[in-house]
C-alpha cells in the first residue's frame, strides 16, 4: 500500500465518508435507540469499541487468510469483540444494556464495522487499521449522540437525563432541564418517526455545508490568476 494519509483517513471518519450521514449504514440501532444522549453514547461506545478491536485483528490476519475464507473469518472476529463488549455492559452498566437490549448483539450485522474490516483493515497495517477503527466509531458516535441529544430535547425538554446508568451514581445530577420541569413534550420526537425527521435534517444540514464549502473553493480558484509560462528559446536562428 502506499503512504497511509491519516488526515483523511480522519476527515472522512468523521465528515466525508461519516457512517451515519454519507455511506447510511447501521440506520436500525442508530434509529432504535437514539431517543437519548445516554442511549445514543452507550450503543455508539459499544460500537467503536468493537470496530477498533475488530479492525486490529484484521489487520493482524490480514496476510494469513484465503480469500475463501475471508469474510467469515471477519464476522467471526466482530462477533468475539461483540460477546466481550456485551459482558462489558452486563458487569458494569447492566441497567443500561437491558434499555438497549437486542441492539448489542446486533453490533455483530452492523455493516459499518464489516465494511471497514474489508476495505480498510484488511489492506493496511494495524496503526492505520486502529486510526481508521477510532475515526469512523467516532463519527457514527457523534451522529448518535447528536439524534439523541436532539430528540431527548425535543421530546422531553431535558438533556443528559439518566447518564448514572453508563457513568455511575456521581452523574446522576447531570439532567439539566432546558425547558422547565412544566415542558409537557413533544411525542413524535421519541416516536420512531422522530429519529428518521432529525437523520434527515443532519443530512440536509451537512449537504448545505458541504455546497457552501465547494462554491467558496471554486470561486477562490476562479479568482486566483493562472500564472503565465515563459518559454525560452535557444540556439541559432539562420
Amino acid at each position: 500500500m502506499s503512504q497511509v494519509n491519516y488526515r483523511e483517513i480522519t476527515i472522512n471518519g468523521l465528515w466525508k465518508n461519516n457512517p451515519g450521514l454519507v455511506q447510511l449504514l447501521g440506520l436500525c440501532p442508530l434509529l432504535a435507540v437514539s431517543g437519548t444522549v445516554v442511549n445514543s453514547l452507550g450503543l455508539g461506545l459499544a460500537t467503536m469499541l468493537v470496530l477498533c478491536g475488530s479492525n486490529v485483528a484484521v489487520s493482524l490476519i490480514r496476510n494469513a487468510v484465503s480469500d475463501a475464507v475471508r469474510l467469515p473469518a471477519f464476522v467471526m472476529i466482530i462477533a468475539a469483540f461483540t460477546t466481550c463488549t456485551e459482558l462489558l455492559m452486563q458487569a458494569f452498566t447492566y441497567e443500561l444494556y437491558q434499555i438497549l437490549g437486542i441492539f448489542i448483539p446486533l453490533i455483530v450485522t452492523n455493516c459499518v464495522i464489516l465494511g471497514r474490516a474489508d476495505a480498510f483493515a484488511s489492506k493496511n497495517s494495524i496503526v492505520p487499521a486502529i486510526v481508521d477503527g477510532v475515526m469512523m466509531g467516532l463519527g457514527f458516535l457523534l451522529v448518535l449522540v447528536a439524534i439523541g441529544g436532539v430528540r431527548e430535547l425535543i421530546g422531553g425538554g431535558t438533556l443528559f437525563a439518566n447518564m448514572h446508568l453508563l457513568f455511575g451514581e456521581f452523574a446522576r445530577n447531570w439532567e439539566i432541564h432546558v425547558f422547565g420541569e412544566n415542558y409537557r413534550g413533544f411525542l413524535v420526537a421519541v416516536l420512531p418517526p422522530g429519529a428518521f425527521l432529525v437523520t434527515g435534517l443532519l443530512i440536509a444540514i451537512k449537504n448545505i455545508i458541504d455546497s457552501r464549502i465547494e462554491k467558496r473553493r471554486a470561486a477562490q480558484q476562479a479568482q486566483t490568476p493562472k500564472a503565465s509560462r515563459r518559454v525560452r528559446t535557444t540556439g541559432q536562428i539562420a
